[in-house]
């Protein structure tokens, strides 16, 4: 199967779009601060989760997984951050952190096979 057509990576890339959109509301100033850190982190679930897709090493691929889910981790601390600062509200991101805790149990669920596999 391509990665494209795995539902971890596509929920992975609807929580890139959806965090590209949802950095529009942050302040001004932290358009080269959190807002960057938090745009990187969300793009990288899903490349990471391409990259390790493709991979034929099992180690790299673990490897792969195991950083966009770190990434993913990295992203929902930088948004609870905003919310609890004031720069984003908890109801904006209500599809976020849904789609947030979807992607991670399947990573590990995908982690934990990859391991089993070795």
């Amino acid at each position: 199967m391509h990665y494209s057509e795995a539902i971890v990576w596509k929920k992975a890339m609807r929580l890139a779009e959806l965090v590209c959109l949802i950095v529009e509301g942050l302040p001004v100033t932290e358009r080269y601060g959190i807002r960057s850190q938090i745009t990187r982190a969300a793009i990288s679930v899903p490349s990471n989760i391409a990259e390790g897709w493709t991979r034929e090493s099992r180690r790299e691929r673990r490897q792969f997984l195991s950083v966009a889910h770190g990434s993913l981790s990295e992203l929902h601390t930088q948004l609870t951050l905003c919310i609890r600062v004031g720069w984003l509200s908890a109801a904006s991101l209500t599809e976020f952190f849904q789609l947030a805790d979807e992607t991670s149990r399947m990573l590990t669920t995908l982690r934990r096979k990859a391991r089993s596999e070795a």
